[in-house]
């Protein structure tokens, strides 16, 4: 992946993708397929049909609501060369059977069969949806004169079709405004596919977010891109089989797509709640809901639909306080204040709700209602652990004991089948108490490695482990199998039976997961250990996005990438001149360290760099280099001529398909 820069929504371009390579000394899927449910997890998952209302359909009465046509070409998306960037003929077996098979939690099944009732749906005269032509929803708003889309999916390709779908249906009519929700890469990456760049120029098509989308959409994918992106291959399920032992899905939506990621900058920025804008037509109000589920977010309502939408703030899961592909820390309280604040502010008059995921509901004590679950979950969820916590309970302890109660436990819409109450629970504290739970035994621990030969070599062997083990599996008890089983692994990665064996507990640990991507977590965890790690192509970020990127956050990106042990004591100091943004900067490495103040120079500088900043991009992600830019003219340097080319011979680059399960 070396010197590529790439961000968690680039990860999307894995999805599909065959086993390109196996590493030596790991089996086969042919060799070792999946195994089946053992007993103790079809009675996990036989114990949820008596503890929730299956014969509840009002939720597929809803999905099902206001169907106009089904996708095209049975849901199969492709791209210019021909190739699917989305397939949902791989996920007929979901639908093609109503009950779970024992491999499947029933509630997740369940969840499935909703997300996957997919087409051109009428929310009202005037409101459309298109679901299940990507992990979220695009919804159109009919004016006067043309047609309003918010939230266009994850890749220009699935954006487009579900357009045409749209087009197809309620005929031909322009695009005067595409609205963002919010910062993540599932609500504008099809922008291009719905508008070109050159009418939002033109001032034609207005592009309307929440303040401060555009550094929170970049910023999610630059500093933290590649691990972010490798654990979103587990969190997704992309690197699984659709099947009944494979992935079935993300709770949230189905997948992400593969195709080509977009992005078009904002041209109107909704500064604060109760702005009102009127749009070919139509009259919006927003209410801005910053650090909810989003760093920048926002909901609406639509005054001649009488319909409101919380964004993702409200849908039909328990969403995620914390992402496990890897994300700062959401806050509940938070989240809850703002579906209060929109009950408060449109509660009275909101007929409709929809959201950029799964369905709509209808009615203005359901709206209430779900916004109240919602808002009473979330709250719940920062409440209980803070109350727990000053009972001197530890994290895991907390997450243990933490339910939801009475009608709150019984409501679908908050059934964790993407987040989850523990790892909500645990990501809380986190937020609050950071991750130290006051124990002095816990503050600084062995390294994973190190602590696992200890544990192996205290517990009598691997043999010694492995034996009991077997026995603690036989009993169903896969967290634990898991948990000690993960040491042997880490003491002796080459040993064939203490990968397999935990790779049966993680498993079966998948097949009972009400919650998609943690299924996805156990599955694809359990796949590596058995097969080793797949080495597919390379990711690449989305070039829009990195154009996005202001300059000032493109030198702290950097500075993400300095070796320091290649720093060593070295003290460089460069004055740039961006020739492309009209923008100087003072640059010190120092102390392995990479600082730039904007707008400043320095009289003892050792070089002066000019230089646009697309250039500067270009070679730091390696598609140039510094020899070939200067020769070109492209960089002029005056002073030292090396000191540019030693920081950048500094800057490290990573291998994407690190190891999660093995060291």
């Amino acid at each position: 992946m070396h010197g590529k820069r790439v961000g968690w929504m680039a990860l999307a371009l894995v999805l599909g993708m065959a086993l390109s390579l196996v590493r030596a000394g790991y089996a086969t899927a042919e060799d070792m397929p999946p195994k089946p449910a053992t007993e103790q997890t079809k009675r996990v998952n036989d114990s949820f049909f008596k503890a929730y209302d299956f014969a509840d359909m009002q939720d597929f009465e809803d999905a099902r609501r206001g169907f106009v046509a089904p996708l095209e070409n049975q849901g199969v998306i492709l791209n210019e060369a021909g190739q699917p960037v989305w397939d949902m003929t791989r996920y007929q077996f979901i639908l093609n059977a109503e009950a779970a098979p024992a491999t499947v939690n029933p509630g997740l099944w369940r969840q499935m069969r909703l997300v996957l009732t997919g087409g051109l749906f009428k929310v009202c005269d005037g409101l459309y949806q298109v679901r299940n032509a990507d992990l979220s929803n695009l919804t159109v708003f009919e004016g006067a004169t043309g047609i309003i889309v918010a939230d266009p999916l994850v890749s220009v390709e699935t954006a487009r079709a579900a357009l045409e779908l749209y087009y197809k249906h309620r005929g031909r009519r322009p695009v005067v405004a595409v609205i963002y929700s919010h910062s993540h890469v599932d609500h504008y990456g099809g922008v291009k596919g719905v508008v070109s760049e050159e009418d939002v120029k033109s001032g034609k098509v207005q592009i309307i977010a929440p303040e401060g989308f555009l550094e929170a959409a970049v910023a999610e994918n630059v500093f933290a891109g590649t691990v972010m992106a490798r654990r979103a291959s587990y969190m997704y399920g992309n690197l699984l089989p659709p099947s009944a032992t494979g992935q079935v899905g993300a709770g949230l939506g189905t997948t992400t797509s593969s195709g080509r990621i977009s992005l078009i900058a904002p041209t109107v920025t909704v500064t604060k709640t109760g702005q009102k804008m009127h749009i070919d037509g139509l009259d919006f109000e927003f209410m801005l809901a910053p650090g909810s589920e989003a760093p920048s977010e926002m909901h609406w309502y639509v005054e001649q639909f009488k319909a409101v939408t919380a964004a993702e703030n409200c849908v039909h899961t328990l969403h995620n306080t914390y992402s496990l592909r890897g994300a700062k820390v959401r806050d509940p309280l938070l989240w809850s204040k703002y579906l209060d604040e929109t009950i408060a502010m449109w509660g009275d008059r909101a007929q409709i709700m929809y959201g950029m995921h799964h369905w709509p509901v209808w009615g203005n004590d359901i709206v209430v209602a779900n916004l109240k679950m919602g808002r009473d979950g979330y709250r719940f969820i920062n409440d209980q652990t803070l109350r727990l916590a000053n009972h001197g309970l530890t994290p895991e302890e907390i997450a243990e004991q933490i339910a939801f109660t009475g009608e709150l436990g019984k409501h679908w819409a908050m059934r964790g089948y993407y987040g989850s109450m523990y790892h909500n629970v645990r990501a809380t504290y986190v937020l609050h108490l950071g991750w130290f739970d006051g124990n002095p035994s816990r503050l600084h621990p062995l390294p994973p490695v190190d602590a696992a030969k200890k544990y192996v070599e205290f517990m009598g062997g691997a043999d010694a482990v492995m034996d009991k083990a077997r026995k603690s599996f036989a009993a169903g008890e896969y967290r634990w199998v898991a948990q000690v089983m993960n040491h042997v692994v880490f003491a002796e990665p080459d040993n064939v039976e203490a990968r397999q064996l935990t790779a049966d507990a993680l498993e079966q640990l998948g097949y009972q997961s009400e919650s998609g991507p943690w299924r996805n977590f156990y599955l694809t965890g359990a796949q590596e250990l058995r097969y080793g790690v797949q080495k597919l192509p390379i990711p690449v970020g989305s070039s829009d996005t990195a154009q996005a990127m202001a300059l000032d956050m493109f030198l702290d990106y950097l500075g993400t990438r300095i070796d320091s042990a290649k720093a060593g004591n070295r003290h460089i100091v460069l004055n740039m001149t961006f020739t492309d943004k009209g923008q100087t900067c003072l640059l010190e490495l120092e102390n392995g360290a990479l600082s730039h103040r904007m707008n400043a120079s320095a009289t003892n500088a050792d070089a002066t760099v000019t230089i646009s900043r697309a250039v500067l991009g270009k070679i730091a992600l390696g598609k140039t280099t510094l020899p070939q830019e200067t020769a070109s003219g492209e960089v002029k340097i005056t002073g030292d001529q090396t000191a540019l080319a030693d920081l950048l011979a500094m800057l490290d680059t990573y291998e994407f398909w690190f190891n999660l399960v093995t060291p």
